[in-house]
């Protein structure tokens, strides 16, 4: 499945203009959920056509926005706001360029009461450029 249109984006993550870092869903299963997102030069994490590190730390962190948020909109549950709580092992090996579309898959591995854990994997051209842990907290 794959949904494009920043309108349905903004009804999985509470995040808007101009922050939001996802601007589609490619795919979500049981298991995992993936997001993309291509970099303009509007952009507020682009530095000299360059897609910074906190810009691929927050796209990673929306995309598992997003995937919790398509799974509540199923369950015709609210869209609850979550916060990073704490970001591991956090491997960032290239930036993407404006024009570069890159692709985050997320996987949830734990849920501890408040806290959602998972693995994510960011992907330029079907290179990984970025991987890490990210515990969310979820306002629920």
């Amino acid at each position: 499945m794959k949904v494009s249109g920043i309108e349905y984006v903004k009804k999985l993550i509470p995040q808007r203009e101009p922050i939001i870092m996802v601007d589609c869903i490619e795919e979500v299963t049981e298991d995992y959920g993936i997001a993309g997102l291509t970099i303009t030069k509007e952009n507020l994490f682009v530095e000299n056509n360059i897609f910074c590190e906190s810009g691929i730390t927050e796209h990673i962190a929306q995309s598992a926005a997003a995937n919790m948020g398509y799974e509540c909109l199923r369950e015709n549950k609210p869209v609850p706001l979550g916060f990073i709580a704490s970001i591991k092992n956090l491997t960032i090996k290239k930036l993407p360029c404006v024009g570069d579309s890159i692709r985050t898959k997320i996987k949830v591995t734990n849920q501890v009461l408040d806290i959602t854990i998972v693995q994510s994997q960011t992907f330029l051209n079907n290179e990984e450029i970025a991987n890490c842990e990210m515990r969310i907290f979820v306002d629920a």
